[in-house]
């Protein structure tokens, strides 16, 4: 996915990955830029272009649901293979460059899918420091089809059950290729493996830092304004934030947010986001309470797609309506993230379309006449993170768990009312202070409640009571794309679901989700 070029005008090594359509390629990219290298996915069908425009010091291929047997399915431009850059296929990836120069792939009976081990049998750059020749060393397989022979040049250097060709390197060309997923997290030392292909075949030095993209993006605003006027939606949550305080940096008061309280917020959130924005950044702020507009719109609604396509389209409505009372504006900023724009395109045309779609990317309606500024537009979601405290803006925003944009009213399954937010928003926030005394929220990346649409029959004291049930998520994840449940003490657990039934009229029964989600996209809601 092409970016705005301010990256690449600050560093010289860069990293392009070319996307097969596999619904965790995102991670190669984090892992790339994990080791202070930029990185940009292409999909395969714009990447003959993008090798001039990008001009990288090397390709990732990435792995994808496609069978290399078939000859309508994706490859890479067979020119890559005499660029003299180097090149690391994943999965898919190994199987197509295999392919194109000269291998054999075949679908086979002996398919790997999930945990496996590989056994190491040559030596090389790309395992210094990680693997050792003749140790066995756990992977993260997922495939049907296989290399069956490698091309000229090639040599064996990890073998697997399922796969002979597990690891292969051409090292004259610096052509290598996996048949496993290091970016995923279920491969142990599978970031070392691509920082060493980065580092040590690659040769890059990793000179990218969010200092110097704070500093670029800065000029890039200034420069991409000029004297216009600016109007930010403010949300309160962690990109938004951000992106208010970058561009107050860059230009002062042609700044203008819009701050549109829907009603869905958890306890204080639009109290805290007045005082920090208003009082403590003085940027210039409009406060819209519009909570009973949005709690009308959504009456009887109980379907969560269409909850989510009215707020949306209110929220349009009144942040149109609030810009147009403030003078209008030249532009339109927003917190677009770099996994925003890569799930908005269709890679391949294949089931993972359907997952890697995003409703923030493409700004407002055209009548709104106004031209974007998305200065996160390069980022993920921890790096924007990393920004917000290269700018100074305090933990208790920079750290928040993430929130999806219709709030509370995705957290009540079926109808909402005034009464149940109410109880979900004590329920909630018992949920976080507890985690928080136990010194738990920063380790934790998402926690938080929903109140069920089912009642059940309970005895409190001497009466019986029939009352909602609340359920309660934390998860761990290091990408935003796996996750796995926070194993929460069972007295800690003990101790917030007792609070919750005993200080939240309304709930009789607290449940636990232990849900963990494999590879692929995630949305914890």
């Amino acid at each position: 996915m092409q970016g705005s070029g301010s990256v690449r005008a600050m560093t010289t090594d860069r990293i392009l990955i070319i996307d097969f359509g596999s619904q965790v390629t995102q991670l190669i990219a984090r892992r790339v830029r994990e080791t202070g290298v930029y990185s940009e996915i292409v999909p395969f069908n714009k990447a003959d272009q993008m090798l001039d425009a990008f001009k990288p010091s090397a390709v990732i291929l990435s792995g994808g649901p496609a069978s290399v047997t078939q000859t309508d399915t994706p490859r890479a431009p067979q020119r890559l293979f005499d660029m003299g850059i180097p090149v690391l296929g994943i999965c898919y990836g190994q199987m197509a460059m295999c392919a194109q120069l000269g291998g054999k792939v075949e679908s086979s009976r002996h398919r790997e899918f999930g945990r496996a081990f590989v056994d190491v049998i040559e030596e090389d750059p790309i395992f210094d420091g990680v693997w050792a020749k003749s140790s066995r060393e756990q992977v993260w397989m997922s495939h049907g089809d296989r290399v069956i022979q490698i091309p000229d040049g090639f040599r064996i250097i990890a073998t697997s059950e399922g796969a002979p060709f597990a690891a292969v390197a051409d090292t004259e060309r610096k052509f290598y290729g996996f048949m496993f997923h290091p970016e995923v997290v279920h491969t142990p030392h599978g970031a070392r493996l691509i920082e060493n292909f980065v580092h040590k075949i690659a040769g890059c030095t990793g000179d990218w830092t969010m200092a110097a993209f704070c500093e670029t993006e800065i000029a890039k605003v200034r420069n991409q304004v000029g004297d216009g006027r600016v109007i930010c939606g403010l949300s309160g949550g962690v990109d938004s934030s951000v992106v208010a305080v970058l561009l107050h940096e860059a230009i002062g008061e042609q700044l203008t947010c819009v701050f549109v309280d829907t009603g869905m917020m958890r306890t204080n959130e639009g109290e805290q986001v007045v005082s920090l924005f208003r009082e403590h950044y003085n940027i210039q702020l409009v406060h819209r309470d519009a909570s009973d507009l949005f709690l009308g719109k959504l009456e009887g609604v109980s379907d969560p797609e269409k909850k989510r396509k009215i707020i949306g389209a209110t929220f349009i409505d009144v942040f149109e309506e609030e810009a147009n009372n403030v003078g209008g504006a030249d532009f339109l900023a927003q917190g677009t993230l770099y996994p925003d724009v890569i799930e908005s395109v269709s890679f391949t045309g294949g089931p993972s379309v359907t997952i890697k779609s995003h409703h923030n990317v493409g700004g407002l309606p055209a009548r709104m006449n106004m031209s974007l500024v998305e200065p996160l537009r390069e980022l993920f979601k921890d790096e924007v993170r990393d920004l917000g405290r290269e700018l100074g803006l305090p933990d208790s925003f920079v750290g928040r768990h993430p929130f999806p944009g219709p709030g509370l009213a995705i957290r009540i399954p079926g109808d909402i009312t005034v009464e149940k937010l109410d109880i979900l928003r004590r329920a909630d926030d018992i949920y976080l202070e507890e985690i928080r005394n136990a010194g738990l929220y920063d380790v934790i990346w998402q926690a938080f409640a929903v109140l069920l649409p089912v009642r059940t029959v309970g005895v409190m004291g001497d009466e019986r009571t029939y009352d909602h049930v609340c359920a309660l998520r934390a998860v761990t994840s290091t990408d935003g794309m796996t996750a796995d449940y926070y194993p929460l003490p069972h007295d800690l657990l003990g101790r917030m679901s007792t609070r919750i039934i005993n200080e939240v009229q309304g709930i009789n029964r607290v449940v636990y989700d232990i849900t963990s989600k494999p590879p692929g996209t995630i949305e914890w809601e």
